[in-house]
């Protein structure tokens, strides 16, 4: 049976962990072992973060929705139940916005809620 030489495939890969590496400091962008390692985390942890990044803001917009909500008389729970009843499908991101930059509209969302 015929030896089969894995250099070519072997170089590639190394060049493609190091690539990745690159900018990391010390052996870890020089050797293959270490770097193989840290990017391997480092690619864990991104995909982790792209998942985590979206539960995050959405806790931020569901407090901010919230103290606008109770500043005018509603607990966050009763302004969602609320605008579901009523029909209004305006979504968290959008609710925290207007809750930021223009109150009064905020404000009259509020009372459609309340209403419902």
């Amino acid at each position: 049976m015929a030896r089969v030489k894995s250099g070519l495939t072997n170089h590639a890969r190394h060049k493609k962990i190091l690539k990745l590496a690159k900018g990391y400091r010390g052996a870890r962008h020089a050797q293959f072992r270490k770097a193989n390692e840290l990017v391997m985390k480092a690619l864990y942890y991104a995909r982790r973060d792209r998942r985590q990044v979206k539960r995050e803001f959405r806790k931020l917009w569901i407090v901010r929705i919230n103290a606008a909500a109770r500043l005018n008389g509603l607990t966050y729970s009763r302004l969602i139940a609320g605008l579901n009843k009523a029909g209004v499908a305006v979504n968290r991101k959008m609710l925290s916005e207007l809750a930021i930059s223009d109150p009064a509209a905020f404000a009259k969302l509020a009372e459609i809620a309340k209403n419902a």
